[in-house]
């Protein structure tokens, strides 16, 4: 398997204050990760790590830049949980999608061509096209969502990172988002941090609980009792014909 990325016994935060101890993960091509943890456990302070936005106070940090790609900003999609924008500001579907190959660095070296065909197959892909030039201001949340991922995949990442991506989102499009994103991991290495692990262990592969320190996971199905034992102390959501939480028996 080909590595992407290799953080070692890192430990980081802010402000002199550690959030994340002694972490060790490898993420190689075609991962789907799914990254579970408590509120201020310090899922979004590995994710910063992992995208570079802050440095780490020890440990090491590599990536494997395969083939074409040369940096973060081409290696890396992220797709943050929650995308501020002004729904006055007059810019469409296909311009913010496209705004994804300028930040990355791609357009100046695709024609335009290239590029059109790049714009429509991520629209394909996302059940977009009959909306390619509507405002995103008209947009329902399920849709805006669909755009900044198509805006994260453009140039085709080789790591693809997603941060309680299904917040803002009703429950049909959550099950086509994750349908979209399994489609994703054929060509991409997948991060996806969420609180509801009984709705995403049908998509991930591996586990990643995140409360300080990290465990990893090398299935999609974990117990409470694991969860116990990894520190990692959320609730197990399980969706049948009707979705229901299993809790502890009171005494």
């Amino acid at each position: 398997m080909n590595k992407l990325l290799k953080l070692e016994h890192i430990n980081a935060g802010y402000d002199h204050q550690t959030i994340i101890k002694d972490i060790n993960l490898e993420v190689f091509k075609n991962d789907f990760i799914g990254i579970i943890g408590p509120n201020g456990g310090g899922k979004t302070t590995l994710l910063k790590v992992i995208l570079g936005l802050i440095k780490p106070f020890s440990g090491t940090m590599e990536y494997y830049f395969p083939g074409e790609y040369k940096n973060t900003k081409t290696f890396i999609g992220y797709l943050p949980q929650q995308v501020s924008f002004d729904k006055k500001f007059p810019i469409s579907v296909s311009d913010v999608i496209l705004s994804g190959l300028i930040s990355s660095g791609r357009k100046s070296a695709k024609t335009k061509a290239e590029i059109k065909h790049i714009l429509d197959d991520i629209l394909e892909k996302l059940g977009m096209k009959a909306y390619c030039n509507s405002s995103i201001g008209e947009l329902s949340g399920g849709q805006v969502q669909r755009v900044f991922l198509g805006r994260a995949i453009i140039s085709n990442p080789a790591l693809l990172i997603l941060d309680e991506p299904n917040s803002f989102v009703d429950n049909r499009f959550e099950h086509e988002l994750y349908e979209i994103l399994m489609k994703l991991n054929e060509t991409m290495a997948i991060l996806l941090v969420s609180h509801d692990i009984g709705t995403i262990s049908s998509y991930i592969k591996t586990i990643a609980c995140v409360n300080q320190s990290l465990h990893y996971h090398p299935s999609n199905t974990i117990s409470s009792d694991q969860l116990k034992v990894y520190n990692c102390p959320i609730d197990i959501i399980t969706h049948g014909k009707v979705p229901h939480r299993v809790l502890h028996e009171h005494k």
